[in-house]
């Protein structure tokens, strides 16, 4: 079963800031606030340039009899998925890949996305698995057994097939994760039939509310549930230290990899999700490739967009010089 093709993400130009018209006899005061926060100004001589304030909210200036004549004044808005599309431009993408990517500022809220098609999850969705248990053993009033937290972290930071493989069986396969993200508000994820949970089916939007049930106040996952996965995230193996890590400053991240090379093609999906920490801020990141002709170029083309989507908030160019570091051992899946 192969995945469809992402569509390439709009194109559309970022909106741009209209200016203030300058004029040679007017700068503005505040005279006035409104019930509502409405900000009202007044004009004065003088001989400068009127000042460009991006949080003005209303401009006043002077009709030919003297009286002021009040003009609202949109405030300028970011479109922040524009300035994605735009960053995305200076990524190279090899011929027969796709990507998609998703990004949340925890500190601002704001968010941007790329691509919007549904892509196999190969390992990432061990994280969504772990969630499932953990959001049954919670309805369940109890504590994860012995045996599920051996299978867990050995799912999580050794990557591991066959505990992954019990605790799908444990959590009810598809049936009972597409229950669970029901209940977490993941609406373009489906699971993979039978035994097969690499290919379940998922969006990078979907991946980045599952992290904010993972990282985020706002879940129905409890805070203790919500540390103990966080803290697995942040354990994983060396030989995994790569994808959306790649647009962290220093080792603050926790994440999650998946690599799978299909059978019937021989190409590669590579994905990668997690909390990264940069410019003194917190981000989600969701990556989500397939099409890729290698494992290490899978990876260098992850690691490239993790790091221009999170410049769309940083400013720290367009992350189209983001290296690989394909030191993840080349296994058939994972």
């Amino acid at each position: 079963m192969e995945s469809p093709r992402a569509r390439r993400g709009r194109r559309a130009r970022p909106s741009r800031t209209r200016p203030l018209l300058s004029t040679a006899l007017a700068v503005v005061a505040v005279v006035g606030v409104t019930a509502a926060g409405t900000v009202y100004v007044k004009a004065q001589a003088h001989s400068g340039p009127a000042p460009v304030s991006s949080r003005t909210s209303a401009f006043s200036s002077a009709t030919a009899d003297g009286r002021e004549s009040v003009e609202p004044v949109a405030e300028p808005t970011v479109d922040h998925d524009a300035l994605l599309s735009e960053a995305m431009e200076s990524v190279a993408v090899e011929d027969g890949a796709a990507v998609s990517v998703a990004v949340l500022d925890l500190d601002s809220g704001e968010s941007a996305a790329y691509g919007d098609d549904a892509f196999d999850t190969a390992s990432i969705v061990k994280v969504d698995i772990l969630a499932a248990l953990l959001l049954r053993a919670q309805d369940e009033d109890r504590h994860l057994t012995a045996a599920e937290k051996s299978y867990a972290t050995r799912m999580i930071e050794n990557s591991d097939n066959a505990s992954a493989s019990a605790l799908w069986d444990a959590i009810g396969q598809a049936d009972g994760l597409d229950a669970a993200n029901k209940t977490f508000g993941l609406t373009g994820t489906e699971g993979g039939e039978g035994a097969l949970w690499g290919l379940t089916q998922t969006t990078a939007a979907d991946q980045l509310t599952l992290l904010r049930q993972v990282f985020g106040e706002d879940s129905k996952l409890t805070a203790a549930s919500r540390s103990y996965l966080q803290g697995l995230m942040g354990r994983i193996e060396a030989d995994q230290h790569w994808g959306v890590s790649a647009a962290a400053d220093g080792t603050r991240w926790a994440l999650k990899n998946g690599w799978l090379a299909r059978s019937t093609t021989g190409l590669w999906d590579i994905n990668s999700i997690g909390r990264v920490r940069a410019g003194g801020r917190t981000f989600l990141v969701a990556v989500l490739s397939d099409g890729n002709s290698t494992q290490a170029k899978g990876i260098s083309l992850v690691e490239a967009v993790a790091k221009a989507a999170v410049s769309v908030f940083t400013g720290d160019g367009d992350g189209s010089s983001a290296s690989a570091s394909p030191s993840a051992s080349a296994t058939a899946s994972s």
